[in-house]
């Protein structure tokens, strides 16, 4: 851990999601003294679980936790996609996943990753329980710091990132009158319990609007994901327990095994929003967003927290400490708006064969996911460009050469 001095760079983030983390673990790392603001009063995550794909492994290996990640991989065997009646249209291998992307696919709850990443942070890095606002984004020509008022007072800094979510406070400062975050036409709901007594395969089944995903975890508890067609701001008129009974109560094993041993308040609901109108930039002045600040969008690609990872190692990248700020957050935004806009295009188009519901629409649906049972390869061929995405290569940690080169001579 470096030693601040008055030479060192300041960066501050506001918010400790994921995304936050790993940029501030990536500044740290490059020698950047970083502080998170957080409005909570702890590092607790509202959430359940993440998929973590190999991009974001090989992100995580720029900050050393890419194989602390990868001990708590499940090898889930074969698995695939399927009807409510439990018939398969689609079968997938983890192996072959393994071979098309160079790496595996790992679940994980937030809580475990959020951990993961707070503990790359030096002591008294972290504030919980501060709220902060963008004050002034400050300029890089001209030298002018940013500033970020909090509780406490102001604080000045040499970099600012806004890490703030979906409901960021920080972009629509930075880009005055852009579009907000608009419905996708989706409503979630999220759970994490014990695994059920009866074994089951990985899988996520699509039905008429409405899909649900069950994804086992290394520690004996599952993660399982629901997703519908439903008017935003809806609420369940008794519990949302009894909601997901009602809309998947009939579906395949293991579906009703997992809805009956949650508590109502054990689930989480929320109306899915992105952003399908792209910022012009990701920062302004000293002051950059990034994850769902920047580019939120729909979770039908498990994209949303990988795409903040590769973010903000990415970040990083373009900012040595004593570099120029102005022409490395040019940098971070022309690598990352082109790339993240397309997979958030990508995602809104997943979002919508969700929610068909016709039963003409949903029997081609069906038709086009079965023609994979040709080869796993099939149904991977979406995350093509996605999934074997690598960060730039001379921010690797010996961790992530080492692992690449592994790989390389499998």
């Amino acid at each position: 851990m470096d030693t601040p001095t008055a030479t060192t760079p300041h960066a501050v983030v506001i918010g400790s999601g994921i995304g936050g983390l790993t940029a501030a673990a990536a500044l740290h790392a490059r020698g950047w003294r970083v502080t998170v603001l957080e409005r909570a009063a702890s590092l607790q995550p509202v959430g359940a679980g993440i998929g973590l794909a190999p991009n974001a492994l090989r992100a995580l290996d720029v900050i050393g936790v890419g194989d602390e990640i990868r001990a708590l991989a499940t090898w889930q065997g074969d698995g695939g996609m399927r009807t409510p009646s439990g018939r398969w249209l689609a079968r997938t291998s983890a192996q072959a996943a393994a071979d098309r992307f160079g790496d595996l696919m790992v679940p994980v709850h937030r809580a475990v990753l959020i951990d993961a990443l707070a503990a790359r942070l030096p002591e008294g890095a972290i504030r919980t329980g501060t709220p902060a606002a963008l004050a002034d984004p400050g300029a890089a020509a001209g030298g002018r710091r940013a500033v970020v008022t909090t509780p406490d007072g102001d604080i000045r800094a040499d970099l600012i990132l806004g890490a703030d979510g979906i409901n960021s406070g920080v972009r629509p400062a930075l880009f005055p009158g852009h579009p907000e975050p608009a419905y996708a036409g989706l409503t979630t709901w999220r759970v994490v319990i014990p695994a059920p007594d009866r074994p089951f395969a990985p899988h996520e089944t699509w039905g008429r609007g409405a899909l649900w995903g069950t994804q086992p975890l290394k520690d004996g508890r599952v993660y399982a994901y629901a997703a519908a067609a439903a008017p935003a701001g809806g609420a369940a008129p008794d519990d949302e327990r009894a909601e997901l009974l009602r809309r998947f109560g009939t579906w395949h094993h293991p579906v009703p095994a997992i809805i009956g041993a949650v508590a109502p308040d054990q689930v989480l609901r929320h109306d899915v929003r992105h952003l399908t109108t792209p910022l012009p930039a990701f920062h302004r002045g000293r002051t950059a967003i990034l994850g769902d600040a920047a580019h939120p969008m729909a979770p039908t690609l498990g994209q949303g927290g990988n795409q903040a990872i590769e973010d903000g190692v990415v970040l990083a990248h373009h900012l040595p400490p004593h570099g120029d700020p102005g022409a490395g957050l040019a940098a971070y935004s022309a690598a990352r708006v082109h790339r993240t806009t397309g997979i958030v295009r990508a995602s809104a188009r997943v979002a919508r064969l969700v929610a068909l519901k016709g039963a003409p629409a949903v029997a081609l649906r069906e038709t086009l996911m079965t023609l994979s049972r040709f080869g796993p390869g099939l149904a991977l061929r979406t995350f093509d460009g996605i999934a074997d995405w690598r960060p730039p290569q001379h921010t690797y940690s010996d961790q992530a050469q080492e692992h690449d080169d592994r790989r390389a001579r499998r």
